[in-house]
């Protein structure tokens, strides 16, 4: 968003408008949060006044009345629709939100923490993963437009964490990366020649490309019309339309038997709610000696238990719905499904790297975006989110896993699958 440039109120009416909101509870805010970010490695600007602090990013706050008040009304909702709001800016967003995300548990003293209620909002109930829900919720996301993902992601339309190899120049290339994840995975699942192999969040198609070049017949399943338009698309280009079949339909209509199931960051969406339904499907549709390969998003348990009902930025603007788990509960969920982690790997650092080459270039196509009709909010929003999502994988709040899971019954084990 560019100095000057209006708000459309139509499309962003909660950025547009201050939250109501009392001037002694503003007040009150402003004395906890500016309490709480003397105590970080933080340099802090509020208005005209000198920054404070001596070291780390520094946060310019241009409207500090409207920043406070918008946290003391919304929590982080608010401290998001702020920085869309060209409200606050920082010279290192990355590293001012790492800073904030490892010091998430302690920012809010703890007699306040029990007062949770009254500044964290419930999650909506149209928000639900039900069949219609689910699809209305890939649909804001997913469908947002193929041109404005081709953008930021590589020529593979990748959409999850790549797998880096450990030499230093590996770092930049970032389709190799992607494919190193999806073989691993492939490898994992046991795709070979002949397999039936079920992947379940179809993304942009490539791999069931991968899949089927190993001389897999796939069938893979998505909601996203954009999406599925695109792999369409790339499979008939590829020569693969005899081998892969892309499904518009929920993981739940899914019928038939296959040798391996594959599901890369799809967890995330299906709600806690509807995750012992998930694995349920994941068993009923694994053929006899088959296995199943996930990639998922985690969080540390204790964290996820304390958050999993509230309504955050990111599920009101980037993905309604929502919930990241932990390994514990997948593997409490999958259980009573007869399916247990087999393998249990972890490369969080990867992800960071992944969204750091995201961010970059988004950020280096302000005008291509702005032609695509994306205004400065959105644009300003989308940084937000990749900053934010990557700063929450530097702290440690976050993770990704590949985990293996079968019908027997197996010890789980940690490591790096570099």
């Amino acid at each position: 968003m560019t100095a000057g440039e209006r708000v459309d109120a139509a499309r962003w009416p909660d950025v547009a408008r201050r939250p109501r909101g009392s001037a002694a509870r503003t007040a009150a805010t402003r004395l906890l949060v500016q309490r709480a970010l003397a105590a970080l490695p933080l340099r802090v600007a509020l208005g005209d006044a000198p920054a404070t602090g001596a070291e780390g990013p520094l946060l310019r706050v241009h409207d500090p009345y409207a920043f406070f008040r918008r946290i003391g009304t919304d929590g982080l909702i608010g401290f998001g629709e702020s920085y869309m709001a060209g409200e606050w800016d920082t010279d290192e967003l990355v590293g001012a939100l790492t800073v904030l995300a490892s010091h998430l548990t302690s920012l809010v003293p703890r007699p306040l923490q029990r007062l949770r209620g009254a500044w964290a909002h419930r999650r909506p109930r149209a928000q639900r993963n039900t069949p219609e829900g689910a699809r209305e919720n890939i649909h804001r996301h997913y469908d947002l437009s193929n041109d404005l993902f081709a953008l930021f992601l590589d020529r593979t339309m990748t959409y999850s964490s790549a797998l880096f190899p450990r030499r230093p120049a590996g770092w930049s290339d970032l389709a190799g990366a992607q494919h190193r994840k999806i073989d691993r995975l492939l490898d994992l699942a046991g795709v070979g020649e002949g397999t039936r192999l079920l992947e379940i969040g179809t993304g942009w198609g490539e791999l069931a490309l991968r899949a089927a070049a190993r001389g897999a017949r796939v069938v893979t399943v998505t909601l996203s019309h954009e999406q599925r338009a695109l792999a369409l698309a790339r499979i008939a280009q590829a020569g693969y339309a005899d081998r892969v079949s892309v499904e518009l339909c929920d993981y739940r209509q899914v019928t038939g038997v296959h040798d391996a199931v594959v599901s890369v960051e799809m967890i995330e969406a299906v709600g806690e709610e509807y995750w012992p339904v998930y694995f349920e499907t994941l068993e009923r549709l694994l053929a006899p000696g088959g296995r199943i390969a996930l990639q998922a998003i985690t969080m540390p348990h204790d964290r996820m238990r304390a958050t999993r009902t509230t309504y955050t930025w990111i599920h009101k603007y980037i993905f309604p719905g929502g919930l990241i788990p932990s390994v514990q509960a997948i593997e409490e969920c999958a259980a009573p499904a007869g399916l247990r982690v087999k393998e249990n790997d972890g490369f969080g650092g990867h992800y960071a790297e992944t969204l750091r080459l995201w961010r970059e270039r988004f950020t280096e196509q302000p005008t291509t975006v702005a032609a695509l009709g994306f205004d400065g909010v959105f644009r300003r929003m989308w940084e937000f989110y990749l900053a934010y999502s990557e700063a929450g994988f530097r702290a440690g709040y976050l993770d990704v896993r590949q985990l293996l899971l079968t019908r027997a019954a197996t010890t789980a084990r940690n490591g790096d699958p570099r």
